[in-house]
């Protein structure tokens, strides 16, 4: 199972958008989900407050402007191939 880190703040519409985004691939590439409030971590809050939502598997990362339908696939079927080969 794929363990996605999913960079986020409340109030924030794009972040809702993504979510329901990778919920539509849960069923075929099944994964835990890992909700990162970027205001309780300094560090996340520097490196992703402009980028957010960012969703993270395996090191790979698409942040708020590489978030769509396809790139989300990809990313998914990637990593899950690759975790099924280990």
């Amino acid at each position: 199972m794929l363990h996605i880190n999913f960079y986020t703040k409340e109030n924030c519409s794009l972040c809702v958008d993504a979510e329901a985004l990778l919920s539509t691939f849960k069923r075929d590439y099944p994964y835990e989900l890992e909700m990162r409030d970027i205001y309780s971590n300094d560090d996340w809050l520097e490196k992703y407050q402009l980028l957010i939502p960012v969703i993270e598997v395996n090191g790979k990362q698409l942040n708020c402007e590489e978030i769509n339908y396809d790139s989300v696939e990809e990313l998914l079927k990637n990593e899950f191939k690759r975790e099924a080969n280990k």
